[in-house]
Parts: structure tokens; sequence; C-alpha cells
């Protein structure tokens, strides 16, 4: 049994060991494939674990020994299911392994919003406390979450985290979800879109993209929203229109932006947000925390059991 990890410096950079994986077969781990290195990396592995390398139906069309794909994350848009299906390959994820250290990080950007923790550790170090007359010091409002109205759109694994810490900090949560009023926790409003963006003072994005929510957050919804309003997306980077948010920031509409994900990864250095102060963006790191990662690993092994017992697991396309 050959095994094949196309990329697997961004899931494992060298702090975690592949002998759970290992112990299936001949594994070969390559920290990085490019699109034209795909088939001569796969070769005749009959397992191909893939991060964020693609597989499109052409590359599909030409494996000759590969049964099983497994993705190593919970995003499987990299991969053709139709083409997967037609040849008779497995595709499986990995669910809901990165819950709590998305909504930690979700929170973590929120906090340095509202309490200006890295402005405050920069002014401290560049001596403006030290040089103040008082006891403290401070140049821009700090904000209390408590009683702040929050906007979720998308109730999945990660959505409802961040709401039951939200509602931890005493704010009212609203969300936009196909889930009907009563099967939402106590403290939970459902809300319009429209009424979700006319309410909330913080906007937090935990959907799934697809044409529907493709450019969600643009000049045509950012103009229903609060002004000063704080945007959060640690989900899928188009959900947002860059550009939009960029002159949104620039008039001062939107009071943040707080972005883990975003259009093109790695991103252009000339990005318009990163011309603006008010855009806090951290490169796509909310679900790499040790803890998670662990997780992950130990989902792709029980994946790759399953799959070879018979009985696979976390499939995603259709056989």
């Amino acid at each position: 049994m050959k095994i094949v990890v196309l990329d697997g410096k961004g899931v494992n950079p060298g702090d975690m060991s592949w002998s759970g994986i290992e112990q299936f077969g001949d594994l070969t781990v390559y920290e990085r494939t490019a699109p034209d290195e795909v088939l001569s990396h796969v070769g005749d592995a009959e397992i191909a674990l893939t991060n964020k390398t693609v597989f499109n139906a052409d590359t599909i069309a030409r494996l000759t020994d590969t049964k099983y794909i497994g993705v190593l994350a919970t995003g499987y848009n990299v991969v053709d299911l139709e083409a997967a299906s037609r040849h008779g390959i497995v595709v499986t994820n990995i669910p809901a392994y990165s819950t709590d250290s998305v909504a930690q990080h979700t929170f973590a950007h929120i906090l340095n919003v509202t309490n200006q923790v890295d402005h405050y550790s920069r002014a401290s170090r560049d001596g403006e406390w030290s040089r103040c007359p008082d006891f403290c010091y401070w140049d821009r409002p700090l904000v209390e979450l408590a009683g702040k109205n929050i906007g979720i759109v998308g109730l999945g694994h990660i959505g409802m985290k961040v709401a039951a810490i939200a509602l931890c900090f005493g704010m009212n949560v609203y969300a936009y979800t196909s889930k009907s009023p009563d099967q939402l926790p106590q403290g939970i409003k459902k809300a319009t879109m429209e009424g979700l963006l006319g309410v909330s003072d913080i906007i937090t994005l935990h959907c799934p993209l697809n044409e529907k929510t493709n450019r969600l957050v643009c000049a045509d919804t950012i103009q229903y929203m609060r002004d000063g309003v704080i945007i959060v997306n640690t989900g899928r980077g188009p959900l947002v229109d860059e550009n939009d948010m960029a002159e949104a920031l620039h008039t001062g509409k939107v009071g943040a932006y707080c972005a883990d994900v975003m259009c093109s990864e790695p991103p252009s250095g000339d990005n318009p947000l990163f011309s603006e102060p008010n855009a806090y963006i951290t490169p796509h790191v909310a679900w790499a925390s040790v803890e998670a990662r662990t997780r992950l690993m130990s989902i792709a092994e029980n994946n790759i059991k399953a799959f070879l017992d018979g009985t696979p697991q976390n499939v995603v396309n259709k056989i």
C-alpha cells in the first residue's frame, strides 16, 4: 500500500509525527506540490492526501492506481467530486476538528479591536506610557462587549461555538441560519440577512462559500450596516469583496475588518487592505493550533483505517 501526502508542510511543519498514517503503508510526504507535479508525486499511490493541492477533473482522469483522496481539511473544494465519483475514487474530509480554535481566533480578533491590545502593547514599547504623567495611558476608546449586538452568518459548529462565547460576554446574538427558531439555543435570535446587517455592531462570517455567498459582504450589503461596524471573516476569503471592504474602511463606514482568510492565498503585497490601518489580517492560522492539528491527524488516520476496513467515513462524494 503506497500513501502520499502532497503538501504536508502546512499541516505538519515538523512538530508532530506521521507515524499514525505510516502504519498503513509505504508513506511519502512532500512539503509542497506544484500543479504540474501532482501526477508525478501521486505516482502509483493508492491513497493520496491533500490539504490545498488541487485535484481537477483532468488530473483525476489520469490517476492510474489511486482509490482514495483524503482532504486534510474541512473544506473539500480542491477536489472535483464529480470526477472522483466517475472514476470510483472515495473522497473524505476532516470535519469539526478546528471548531474551538477558530472560535477562539474569532474572538482574538474582536478583542484586539475592542480593547486595542496590539495598539497599546506597541505604544508601551514605544515609551508612550513611560512618558505619560498619569498612572494610565490611552488615546483610543475601549469598547465593552456586554450589551452589544453580534450577527453571526452561518450557524454550523463554529458559528454555534462563537454564539456560545458571545452569550458568555453578555452580548445580544443574532444569527442568519437555515435552522428554524425552535432549533436555536436560548439567547440566539434568528434574523433575516438585511435585519442582521442593520442591527449588528459586530458581524462574523461562518458560512460556506458558494454561488449565493460569494461577495456576500460588498458595497451593496455594507450600505445596510451600522456605521463603524466590526466585520470578522474566519470563513472563506471570497465571502468579502476586498476592494469594497478597503473603500468602506477608508471612508469609516466599516470600523474594522478582521480576517484570517483572503481571496488569494498568499495574497498579493499590493492588496488594498494592507494599506488600511483598521484592517487586521492574520495569515490563515485560525485552524492551526497544536490541539486542532492533533485532532486533524487523528481523524485522518481514522478515515484511512475506515476506508481500508471497507466502511469509509466522512465521505463527501457519491460512490
